[in-house]
């Protein structure tokens, strides 16, 4: 058997032996070294692991986390509700059409889908409830709104894409997801209400309408942030990882100061929970460079995508075959090991049919956005599961609509990529 072979069948036994991704991609690529180049070679082991994650870009991905995790705490969740319940006013489906607008919002602080669903699920299941909604289709309507954190930016998926493919501009990338980001919100939106009104759920006088203007001005700080980030970077103020400095005392000062729902003990807390998450990525991403390196130097992902490349000529072709597999792999994977596992293989794809990288990006990243809450392994339905006190499977009904549903939106990205890089080029980003 081939060291290709070895290193590959390793790594997917090892998965399925139960071994974190982290450790599986680090075994598997130790075996690969061992069976194709020499025992010797285990000496670069140390130096992967550095190489892998000392690079000044990812600086942003723990600062992105603390930001959300800030935010969360901030209950900034429960004034952004407030303000899109006095915007839309009572009606039906007017709380699902909150839920949604809520998570995009979230997202555009955070850019990680998990904490935007527990931030909104908390605040949004017990009143979505007693409107008449059910439980599992309100729990899978968040998780899948929360989705689209991958999308908009700042997104810490888009962040690892820019490091892991060369030379793609990661203010394009935050530029490219942003239209894509409110599309896949308003695919989930339009099936959620009209369900909404053809149930009557939510009575049109079953709920009392928030004043506008005070619900605005509690609202006014969360409804900043995202103007903040994306401003700084498109003005040169400062880059995406200054941006995420930036982020984080920004919400700071508003958990401390304004809406004064955080104290300094919070603060230190939250700190500890960023770095343990942070901690488990930057794992993922160490270990991960094992694997790349073994692979590199065996031609494994040379081979495989040659063996992808000769399966079609035609490109269309082989991008739906590319995106049922991401798609698959969404289901099962979280984005950082996907993007870690997958890209050196679709990166020479990707370049012999000159596909635009900052387009493919946007694709890939829908994609797993499905992914997210796509049973059995659906990160963001598990945590609105918990939060709603029902079983996962409850879900799957619900879950295929809206994976219907966002995947129409994809197919419109697909189709039609300056949905995506019209906004980056008119920014003047690299393209």
């Amino acid at each position: 058997m081939s060291p290709d072979l070895w290193m590959i069948l390793s790594f997917i036994a090892l998965l399925i032996a139960g071994l974190p991704v982290a450790l599986a991609l680090g075994l598997s690529g130790a075996v690969g070294i061992v069976t194709g180049l020499s025992p010797a070679m285990l000496a670069t082991l140390g130096t992967n692991t550095y190489n892998s994650v000392a690079k000044y870009p990812l600086i942003a991905i723990p600062l992105f986390i603390l930001t959300g995790l800030i935010f969360e705490r901030a209950g900034v969740a429960a004034r952004l509700v407030r303000f899109a319940q006095a915007l839309i006013g009572p009606r039906h489906g007017g709380l699902a059409l909150v839920a949604v607008l809520v998570c995009m919002i979230m997202g555009g602080m955070s850019g990680s889908g998990p904490a935007d669903a527990a931030a909104v699920a908390m605040v949004m299941l017990p009143s979505m409830t007693r409107a008449g909604y059910p439980r599992p289709f309100s729990a899978t309507l968040i998780a899948a709104s929360a989705s689209t954190a991958i999308l908009i930016p700042p997104s810490v998926a888009l962040i690892l894409y820019s490091i892991v493919v060369p030379g793609v501009d990661l203010r394009a990338l935050f530029a490219a997801g942003l239209f894509p980001g409110i599309l896949a919100g308003l695919s989930l939106l339009i099936p959620a209400f009209l369900l909404a009104r053809r149930h009557g759920w939510e009575a049109p006088k079953s709920t009392e309408r928030p004043a506008l203007g005070e619900s605005f001005r509690q609202a006014l700080p969360a409804l900043l942030a995202p103007v903040i980030i994306l401003g700084g970077l498109r003005s040169g103020l400062f880059t995406p990882t200054e941006a995420a400095v930036a982020a984080v005392a920004y919400g700071v000062v508003v958990g401390l100061v304004i809406t004064r729902e955080l104290d300094w003990r919070d603060l230190w807390n939250l700190f500890g929970e960023a770095a343990v998450i942070s901690g488990v990525v930057m794992l993922i991403i160490a270990l991960a460079g094992i694997f790349a390196w073994a692979g590199t130097m065996l031609g494994t992902f040379r081979h495989m995508a040659e063996w992808l490349i000769g399966l079609s000529d035609n490109g269309a072709v082989l991008l739906l075959l590319i995106m049922l597999a991401v798609l698959l792999a969404g289901m099962l994977l979280d984005a950082i090991s996907i993007y870690l596992i997958l890209m050196p293989i679709l990166v020479p794809v990707m370049q012999h049919f000159g596909w635009n990288p900052v387009w493919f990006g946007i694709l890939l990243a829908m994609n797993i956005a499905i992914g997210q809450f796509t049973p059995p392994v659906a990160v963001n339905l598990m945590v609105t599961t918990e939060v709603a006190r029902i079983r996962l499977e409850q879900t799957m009904g619900w879950a295929l609509l809206f994976v219907v549903a966002m995947g129409g939106a994809l197919l419109l990205v697909a189709l039609f990529p300056e949905i995506a890089l019209w906004l980056p080029r008119v920014l003047g980003y690299n393209l």
